[in-house]
């Protein structure tokens, strides 16, 4: 089990980033709450890891803190809910808000995240309350970076509705949500994540 990964940013595309640690790149897909919080790319990072092993592909997700890798680790054993889901969830809410949804019985919030339905959504809060009761509210952590390189963005327009098309939005759908926030002289993980507010609050 890969655990820990620590090694410099050598491409970002949300949800997914390359890591160069020693030399091998490695592919690692994160929530939008980790990617907001990466530096630029040439910088070092360090990753809080989960290795998930299928017939077809080994996938490595990337968080910025223990906190929401253990949340993510309890969201997978959730029955009908898989990594991706998972990291859909993670990137549509933050940890701190899908607790309060899960806690206040809020399944009209969660239905809201693509993929999510409401039977899904009746099933977390059920499955989750429990595991949540140890699931202390706390901020997150800052990831560890060291290094001053600054990043260049191609187009954060186009990166901004690929992501969200990634975490599950058909694009049509995700080319309006990208319409609809202000994304001049904005980064792409600046514009997901107001794309990513708004949806979720109507």
């Amino acid at each position: 089990m890969i655990g820990r990964l620590r090694g410099v940013i050598a491409a970002k595309h949300p949800p997914q980033l390359l890591m160069d640690v020693g030399g091998v790149g490695y592919e690692v897909e994160a929530p939008m709450s980790t990617f907001y919080q990466l530096p630029a790319l040439g910088e070092e990072v360090v990753l809080h890891t989960h290795l998930v092993v299928r017939d077809d592909a080994h996938l490595l997700f990337g968080f910025a803190t223990e906190r929401e890798r253990s949340l993510f680790r309890s969201l997978i054993k959730v029955n009908g809910v898989g990594a991706k889901l998972a990291l859909t969830i993670l990137s549509g809410v933050s940890a701190d808000e899908f607790v309060r949804c899960v806690q206040g019985g809020d399944s009209l919030s969660l239905t809201r995240l693509p993929g999510v339905g409401k039977k899904t959504a009746e099933r977390l809060i059920v499955e989750m309350r429990d595991r949540l009761d140890d699931f202390h509210s706390g901020g997150a952590a800052p990831i560890v970076t060291t290094g001053v390189v600054e990043a260049a963005v191609d187009d954060p327009l186009r990166d901004a509705v690929s992501a969200l098309i990634a975490l599950g939005y058909k694009p049509a759908e995700a080319s309006r949500m990208v319409a609809q926030v202000e994304t001049d002289g904005q980064s792409s993980e600046a514009i997901i994540r107001a794309a990513l507010k708004s949806a979720v609050r109507k």
